[in-house]
């Protein structure tokens, strides 16, 4: 076995890329959906390679995902959200449920999904933190697209090497 590695790409170009986007707490909401459009363009994604849904909250993200990642028709999928704590327990069952069904569906179906749902103490934390987060859910949705795709293409190599043999 040969040690190397995969180097980091962040070339978006012919990727197609999937966004869950909450509708609840839609300010923060849009700032983070124009924020991650916004790099994602920057880093060479299409328009027409983008597919955007809304969905009514943040526990309803992971079913959509569900869906697109069923299809087979993204590289890489994007969550986007924002969980604002209140005065009861439902932030903490909000935020744990939508991340874990954010992480089962990626691992359920073998694609990388970049989990942008803000879990903030209040709404001055999440409009301070949407711009950044957006960004950094593109930047990742790009990164383990291309990422997933090399260490494909790694093992299909080697399996025609071990064919060949």
């Amino acid at each position: 076995m040969t040690v190397g590695t995969c180097e980091m790409s962040l070339e978006g170009e012919d990727l197609r890329i999937g966004i869950v986007q909450s509708r609840f707490n839609e300010d923060v909401c849009h700032g983070l959906l124009a924020a991650c459009l916004a790099e994602l363009k920057r880093l060479g994604v299409l328009d027409e390679d983008v597919l955007h849904v809304t969905v009514p909250g943040a526990l309803e993200i992971p079913i959509a995902l569900q869906k697109m990642a069923q299809s087979e028709q993204f590289d890489a999928l994007i969550a986007l959200g924002a969980v604002i704590r209140g005065e009861t327990y439902h932030f903490e069952l909000v935020a744990n449920e939508s991340g874990a069904g954010v992480s089962r569906v990626a691992l359920d179906y073998s694609i990388p999904i970049a989990n942008g749902i803000l879990t903030t103490e209040n709404d001055e934390q999440a409009e301070a933190r949407m711009i950044e987060k957006g960004t950094d859910a593109a930047r990742a949705a790009v990164e383990m697209a291309n990422l997933v795709l090399a260490l494909e293409e790694l093992a299909d190599d080697e399996g025609d090497e071990e064919e060949g043999e």
